[in-house]
């Protein structure tokens, strides 16, 4: 269940082509006990959103739009027979979040990334399912993530696992998660880390097709679209793998506290540290104001460092807490933008260009720009979070859909180009759309998921204010949020008319937040 190029040995398009697939912090208690609830909201049974400055029709369309997609377009029945190989995915609801519209499966990485982004708050239930759908359990009974051949995407898990506890305060996936996310942290680094280089190898995030690579290790001669049937591609070291390696030690060190087991904490954050030095020490590249996108591990390039801009990577940098504060402010500002939003590698690989840009290369997925938009807001650049809110919003608004990948010049739902002939981009899917309600909710409201609070540090563009997000869950509680001013320094803020900068976990019924910027 790993990824986009492959499964049980059929690429998704071919998959497609066989009609096979359908058109980082809280108590708490279990699902059914005090601390933990299904979302409940506004009619419907979801938040609503409303901004000021005209802006509604775009910023506001595009929000309920994504609810659709992934509250009512991707939420489906799943076979228990075929995913519950845990005993932990639930009856109730019986649902789980697919990848998309073209993709009937939660995907790894898929499922990680959309609970992290937004599932774990909006549909709590379902987001727990959807997580332990691409887990298993071992001959001695103790869980990890399914393991196949893209071991490079499945660190992510942990990251979202420890989000979903945050958000939910659900102890009982807590227990479950930490033994699952450990066991795969584990045979990840016993299995791909090189200590030589202090990095772990593999392919990029999302990059699992040939399209993302340069050559080599891209074979001219070779026609597969698999990222692992190009020779070296599995000794590559990345920057986006190893930043999210990076924060799923902290999520491990994290839940080892929660779960009281000190000493494994410990030892997670020391590798976390070692990581991130060796990340900023061979990727970083000091004077330009960002990363490389990965380092060789073979052949005649072995230890060169590829210097194209990875977007992917240099959000994770930011969001994964690699970069210090000041190389933030100089990443964020030297990160290039095409006209529809930032794209997957820049500058083009030889053999593509704009009339034929490749899959994987410059082009707009818009997951990608809702985590470079996010990550955009946590380093105060509300310029480039505004552009990012836009770049997505925009897309969205041509037809009402949110599609996987788009042309990074005209907008135009676009596939790209790999192996030598054009690629679809499928329909309504579900990272996309997540992606954009992560801008939403951690970039413009600034909502941080914390043990025992929620806690805001929202950053508003000019002139989309006032902007109301109501019926908002937060496990037993429901919130009316209202941002006025613009800018990201709060100037006021209170709950239900009080003085209060957070909101405690264990509230419950409906709650007025209000919070002035300037």
């Amino acid at each position: 269940m790993g990824s986009h190029e492959q499964q049980s040995g059929l690429s998704r398009r071919q998959l497609i082509r066989a009609g096979t697939v359908a058109g980082l912090t809280a108590a708490g208690a279990a699902a059914g006990s005090p601390g933990f609830a299904a979302p409940r909201s506004a009619a419907g049974g979801r938040p609503a959103i409303e901004f000021g400055g005209g802006q509604d029709p775009l910023l506001g369309g595009a929000y309920r739009s994504a609810l659709n997609n992934l509250l009512d377009i991707n939420t489906v029945p799943y076979d228990p027979a075929q995913y519950n190989q845990t005993g932990l995915m639930t009856d109730s609801p019986g649902t789980f979040i697919r990848a998309g519209g073209g993709y009937e499966q939660p995907w790894t990485r898929d499922a990680s990334v959309n609970s992290w982004n937004a599932a774990s708050l909006l549909s709590p239930d379902v987001a727990r399912n959807t997580l332990w759908a691409v887990c298993r359990r071992q001959d001695d009974g103790s869980l990890i993530v399914q393991q196949d051949n893209q071991w490079w995407d499945q660190i992510v898990w942990a990251v979202a696992a420890w989000q979903h506890y945050l958000t939910t305060g659900d102890r009982e996936f807590l227990n479950d998660a930490y033994q699952a996310a450990a066991n795969t942290l584990r045979a990840d680094r016993s299995q791909h880390f090189n200590e030589k280089y202090g990095l772990f190898e593999g392919p990029a995030f999302l990059q699992d097709g040939i399209a993302g690579y340069p050559s080599p290790p891209y074979d001219p001669g070779n026609t597969s679209s698999f990222v692992l049937d190009h020779p070296g591609t599995d000794k590559m070291m990345c920057l986006s793998t190893n930043c999210l390696f990076h924060a799923g030690y902290l999520a491990c060190a994290e839940m080892a506290d929660e779960t009281g087991d000190r000493r494994s904490a410990a030892g997670f954050r020391v590798a976390a540290a070692r990581l991130r030095t060796a990340i900023n020490t061979r990727i970083r590249r000091p004077g330009t104001g960002g990363y490389g996108y990965f380092i060789h591990g073979t052949g005649e390039r072995a230890g060169g460092l590829e210097t194209y801009q990875e977007a992917n990577g240099l959000a994770f940098a930011v969001l994964c807490g690699v970069a210090s504060p000041h190389e933030v402010r100089a990443l964020l500002g030297a990160t290039h933008h095409e006209p529809h939003g930032v794209v997957n590698v820049w500058p083009h690989f030889s053999r593509f260009d704009d009339a034929h840009p490749g899959r994987h290369n410059v082009i707009v997925w818009p997951m990608t720009v809702g985590m470079w938009g996010h990550a955009a807001a946590i380093g105060g650049r509300i310029d480039l979070l505004a552009q990012a809110v836009t770049d997505i919003a925009s897309l969205e608004h041509r037809d009402g859909r949110f599609w996987e990948i788009h042309n990074a010049r005209t907008g135009a739902v676009d596939g790209g180009w790999q192996t030598g002939h054009q690629w679809d981009s499928q329909p309504d899917q579900t990272w996309s759309a997540t992606g954009y309600l992560r801008l939403i909710h951690q970039g413009v409201f600034g909502i941080t998921h914390e043990r025992d609070r929620l806690r805001f540090a929202p950053s508003l563009p000019p002139g989309w204010g006032p902007v109301t997000l109501s019926g908002l869950p937060y496990r037993r509680a429901t919130l009316d949020i209202t941002l006025t001013g613009a800018g990201h320094r709060v100037a006021s803020s209170t709950v239900d008319g009080r003085r209060r900068t957070t909101v405690p976990s264990d509230l419950e019924g409906r709650h007025q937040v209000h919070i002035e910027l300037t």
